[in-house]
């Protein structure tokens, strides 16, 4: 039988969403992953299980990076074993790290695939646009200059629709996917913060940063907004900002 759970997590302390492996051996690296198959192990199998043939292998709906939160990452895996839903996501949370939990859990059909029958996935990034520090900001970016929030959204608004995001994608992905539909795209400040929500069918690796990067050039250099229009149509990551933290990156939902 096939379940699909999802996950909610704190990425501060692992090196990201994804088990990784380097020369085909598994890098021994905290990972969202790792955790939730050990736990999964331990409740299904019985025992937990430190090598890489673990029984129980679990499938993202894609990779979150080292510090990228999520409330909404939905995971598949299978087992011959039937499960009861509330009771398993009672004593899976029990064993697993206190920085991630499932809000969810329940079987679906076979053919499903958490990455490949997605539709679309939201993402949304916060910072603070503040000239001090607070002692409350946590690990979000801080922009000092105050930026201009309609300006940015007319920035944003060329990137909806379908095109080639080859200028948002880090230059080190052997992955030769580039091109990506946007839904929507949004910014608004609240309060001293600055929320920029984006849903696309899929995102290249460090798009949704590097595009709050092109976000924040254009801002500090007092850049006309049709500048991002110019980036996008360049086809070149080098035309583009620079990748921001991943702190303040949420991946909010997954939906199919």
């Amino acid at each position: 039988m096939r379940y699909a759970c999802k996950v909610q997590y704190i990425g501060k302390n692992y090196a990201g969403s994804q088990i990784q492996f380097r020369n085909g051996c598994q890098i021994e690296t905290p990972t969202i992953q790792g955790e939730l198959e050990k736990a999964l192990c331990t409740l299904i199998i019985g025992r937990n299980t430190e090598d890489n043939n673990r029984p129980i292998k679990t499938i993202f709906s894609g990779r979150t990076d080292r510090g990228v939160n999520s409330r909404g990452q939905v995971v598949h895996f299978d087992t011959d074993k039937t499960i009861v839903a509330s009771e398993f996501v009672y004593h899976l949370n029990e064993i697993l790290p206190g920085d991630i939990s499932v809000t969810d859990l329940k079987e679906v059909n076979p053919t499903f695939h958490a990455q490949k029958s997605a539709k679309r996935r939201h993402y949304r990034f916060e910072f603070v646009n503040r000239k001090y520090k607070n002692a409350f900001d946590g690990d979000l970016m801080r922009v000092k200059y105050e930026v201009d929030v309609e300006r940015m959204q007319n920035s944003l608004n060329y990137l909806i629709g379908e095109h080639d995001f080859s200028s948002f994608k880090s230059s080190g992905t052997l992955n030769p996917s580039k091109i990506c539909f946007i839904e929507r795209a949004e910014c608004r400040r609240v309060g001293d913060r600055i929320v920029i929500d984006i849903v696309g069918n899929r995102f290249l690796y460090n798009m949704m940063r590097t595009i709050v990067g092109t976000l924040l050039e254009i801002e500090g250099h007092n850049l006309s907004s049709i500048h991002m229009k110019n980036v996008l149509d360049a086809k070149d990551r080098r035309k583009a900002g620079q990748t921001v933290s991943p702190y303040g990156l949420t991946l909010l939902e997954v939906t199919y």
